[in-house]
């Protein structure tokens, strides 16, 4: 990348995978950032935002009618919804609605960044083939981001832009209010399991706990992210993005209970969902004892999401070498990912 200034839109500001997106763009120094959330957020140095309802096409395309200057649009906003079948509509109108807004006006326009995942290789649905390759064959819908990716295809012919279409694991960050965010997820059930003097138990699946996994350091997605952006030889492709490492729970368990100062207990199957419904109370309790800052409960707990994770009794784990043979080299250990990001989370008074 040279020192021209791009412009940068990044959709889906607030997430782990935005937040940290929008860092790594302003540590690069030639790039001026657009944010674009429902909520917001603060603006500084290079970084404005906008609050808009992506799914309100009409309210998109006069919020957006102005970015004239942008060159580069990193989508990365997800709505959740109870079906697989009904992602669909929601998460592809907001795409579709960015797009339809900025792309016309965007005269120098140069790329679109799609951020997927494993679902496009059925990983949600069950055994899947490891090491899932970009090159392996779909399966039957729905699915948004296979219905997303086929979008930007489509749109893209005959246009002097280029997509990239960017496949994490589950990514490690320490993003607030986020409904995929395995490691917080972790950090308030250690932390709660500590105050209620019970040691650290694997919640998850029987068969889950020695099957092989890997992660994404969300650090490590940015950089990727703007790498397949700009780098022409990645042009309308799609990359599997991962730390380089795998692990097993029944070994990285006893490792992260350890951090917290915690014994290890045999897994037993418990709904994170169910279980820990009912700790709000003493989360506040948790909050006032240790001096924490006071965020709901509700905003730092997501574990319907982390039930999903603990639910695979199988393989989870991508071919990440094609980025590689590409010129993309960084390299995460997971293990210390997740002590750095229990730190953050220490640091900001998240944890005690």
């Amino acid at each position: 990348m040279n020192a021209t200034v791009h412009t940068a839109l990044v959709v889906g500001a607030n997430g782990v995978i935005g937040t940290n997106l929008i860092e790594h763009l302003l540590s690069l120094g030639n790039w001026e950032v657009i944010g674009l959330s429902r909520k917001g957020g603060v603006a500084g140095p290079r970084l404005q935002h906008i609050a808009v309802d992506l799914l309100d096409a009409v309210a998109t395309r006069e919020r957006l009618a102005h970015l004239t200057g942008v060159t580069h649009i990193f989508y990365s906003a997800y709505q959740d919804r109870a079906t697989w079948a009904e992602l669909v509509p929601p998460n592809l109108a907001m795409l579709v609605n960015v797009v339809v807004a900025v792309e016309p006006v965007a005269k120098g326009l140069q790329h679109i960044s799609l951020m997927q995942g494993y679902k496009v290789y059925g990983a949600h649905l069950g055994p899947f083939k490891t090491p899932a390759k970009e090159s392996d064959a779909g399966h039957m819908p729905p699915e948004f981001n296979v219905d997303q990716q086929q979008y930007l295809e489509r749109k893209q012919i005959g246009k002097s832009w280029s997509w990239s279409a960017i496949r994490p694991s589950v990514v490690g960050g320490t993003a607030l209010g986020n409904p995929m965010n395995l490691a917080l997820n972790i950090a308030v059930y250690a932390s709660v399991s500590k105050e209620l003097g019970l040691p650290l138990r694997f919640p998850g699946k029987p068969g889950a706990y020695d099957k092989l996994m890997e992660m994404t350091d969300a650090g490590l997605l940015a950089k990727a992210t703007v790498w397949a952006a700009t780098t022409p030889a990645a042009a309308n492709q799609a990359f599997n993005i991962t730390n380089g490492d795998l692990f097993r729970w029944n070994d990285l368990w006893p490792k992260l209970a350890a951090y917290f100062g915690l014994a290890v207990a045999p897994p037993l199957p418990m709904n994170l969902d169910t279980i820990m419904a009912d700790k709000g109370a003493l989360w506040q309790e948790i909050q006032a004892k240790h001096g924490l800052a006071p965020h709901d409960y509700s905003a730092l707990s997501h574990w319907r999401f982390a039930d999903f994770v603990f639910s695979w009794d199988y393989d989870f784990f991508g071919d990440g070498s094609k980025a590689r043979r590409l010129g993309f080299h960084e390299y995460v250990d997971t293990e210390e990912m997740f002590y750095r990001l229990f730190d953050e989370l220490r640091e900001r008074k998240v944890i005690p």
